[in-house]
C-alpha cells in the first residue's frame, strides 16, 4: 500500500487560525440571507432569525476554539493590565457619540426584550448574546486579524513562521481597514480606529492574548451599557 503523505503542518495551523472565523461569517450571512424569506412574517423568531442562528454561530465557533485550541499560541501575559485599559478606552471611543455628544440613541438592532413575556427564554438570550460577545467575538476576531492575517501580510508562504506583532505598513493599515469593512458603515470611523489600537497592542506587547483581553474588556463594557441604555444598535 501506498504510504499517506503527512499532513501540511503550516496548512493545519492556517485551518486552525481561519475557519472559527469562517464559521462566524457564515452565521453572519445566514442570518441576512434567511432574513431576505422570513422578514415580513408574523413570527418573531422566523422575521429574526438572529435570535436562534447566533447561538448556534456561538456553539459552533466555541467548539472550533476547543478544537484548535493547541494550535494557538497567545503570548506573554504581563502586558493584560495594559491591554485591559487601553480596552477600556476603546469602549469609551464607540459610545462616546451618545454618551458624551447627544448623538441620537442607538434603539434599532437585536432587542431581547421581545422576548420579556418569556423569562427563560430572555435571559438565556441575553446569557447567549452576552457569551458570544464577551467571550467568541474576541478569540475568535483577534485570532483571525492580528494572530493569522496580519502575520499573512507579511508572508504568505508562511505565517506561523512571523513573530507575532510583526510591523510592516502593509500587514499593519491593512488589516485595520480590513476589520473596519466588515462592520456596519455607521461604524466605520470608530472601527477604523479600533483596528488601529489592536493592532498597536499586537505589535507593542507581542501577545495575542493582549490583543484578546482588551477585545473583551471593550466588549464586556459595552455589552453592560447596552443593558443599561438598551441601545441594541451597539449589539
Amino acid at each position: 500500500m501506498p504510504a499517506t503523505s503527512p499532513v501540511n503542518p503550516v496548512r493545519k495551523t492556517l485551518v486552525a487560525y481561519t475557519v472559527p472565523f469562517a464559521l462566524f461569517m457564515l452565521g453572519l450571512a445566514a442570518v441576512q440571507f434567511i432574513e431576505g424569506f422570513t422578514e415580513e412574517s408574523g413570527d418573531l423568531l422566523l422575521a429574526r432569525p438572529a435570535f436562534w442562528v447566533y447561538p448556534l454561530q456561538t456553539l459552533v465557533c466555541a467548539i472550533a476554539l476547543v478544537i484548535f485550541w493547541k494550535r494557538y499560541e497567545f503570548g506573554p501575559s504581563k502586558p493584560i493590565p495594559l491591554a485591559i485599559g487601553v480596552g477600556l478606552g476603546v469602549f469609551v471611543l464607540w459610545v462616546s457619540p451618545q454618551m458624551l455628544f447627544g448623538f441620537e440613541p442607538r434603539v434599532d438592532g437585536f432587542n431581547p426584550t421581545l422576548l420579556a413575556e418569556q423569562p427563560g427564554l430572555y435571559w438565556g438570550t441575553i446569557a447567549a448574546r452576552l457569551l458570544r460577545l464577551v467571550v467568541v467575538v474576541p478569540f475568535v476576531e483577534e485570532i483571525f486579524w492580528r494572530g493569522f492575517l496580519q502575520r499573512y501580510l507579511v508572508d504568505d508562504r508562511d505565517f506561523s513562521a512571523v513573530p507575532f506583532g510583526k510591523y510592516t505598513p502593509l500587514s499593519f493599515w491593512g488589516v485595520a481597514v480590513a476589520f473596519m469593512l466588515v462592520h456596519q458603515t455607521a461604524d466605520w470611523p470608530a472601527a477604523l480606529i479600533t483596528g488601529v489600537v489592536y493592532g498597536w497592542i499586537a505589535v507593542r506587547t507581542k501577545s495575542l492574548i493582549a490583543c484578546v483581553v482588551a477585545h473583551m474588556t471593550t466588549n464586556l463594557a459595552l455589552g453592560v451599557y447596552i443593558l443599561a441604555t438598551q441601545q441594541w444598535g451597539f449589539w
